[in-house]
């Protein structure tokens, strides 16, 4: 089934990523991936410490995956396959697609401005040619009519 991997965070770009995303799924018979990525805590010597930062950064994960659930919902019948990691954002998206042979395409939303977010950036500079699927670049500015009409 082709499935596409959409990166999530709190911005309105990866808002719209997952939007664009869900009504692609939905009008080709597949499905969407969703990926969080929680920044790695730093090492605390205190353990009780380490335990509350790591708490608190799976707390928010989760607030950012009910959001987006909340998105798909207005999108229709969709039940994604929600991955939430610890680590960084391009080594995790590279693990995703090379576990699931059935990822068509990474869905990125680019900030609108002259800084597209450093996702974008990434997979679009010196590592453009290197991933084994299509890139699919929404803008962030996008208004829902237009988004409607595009996906």
């Amino acid at each position: 089934m082709r499935t596409y991997l959409v990166v999530i965070d709190e911005t309105a770009e990866a808002e719209v990523a997952l939007r664009f995303a869900a009504r692609r799924a939905l009008k080709t018979a597949g499905a969407v991936e969703i990926l969080v990525v929680m920044d790695r805590a730093e090492f605390v010597a205190w353990g009780g410490i380490q335990a509350t930062m790591e708490a608190e950064a799976r707390e928010h994960a989760e607030e950012v995956v009910a959001r987006a659930l909340d998105t798909l919902g207005e999108e229709g019948a969709l039940t994604p396959v929600i991955n939430v990691r610890q680590g960084t954002a391009a080594g995790l998206i590279r693990e995703a697609i090379e576990g699931n042979p059935d990822i068509a395409a990474l869905v990125l939303g680019a900030a609108p401005g002259s800084n597209p977010g450093p996702l974008v950036s990434h997979f679009t500079g010196n590592d453009a040619g290197n991933l084994p699927v299509p890139i699919m670049l929404v803008p962030g500015a996008l208004s829902r009519d237009a988004l409607d009409r595009l996906s």
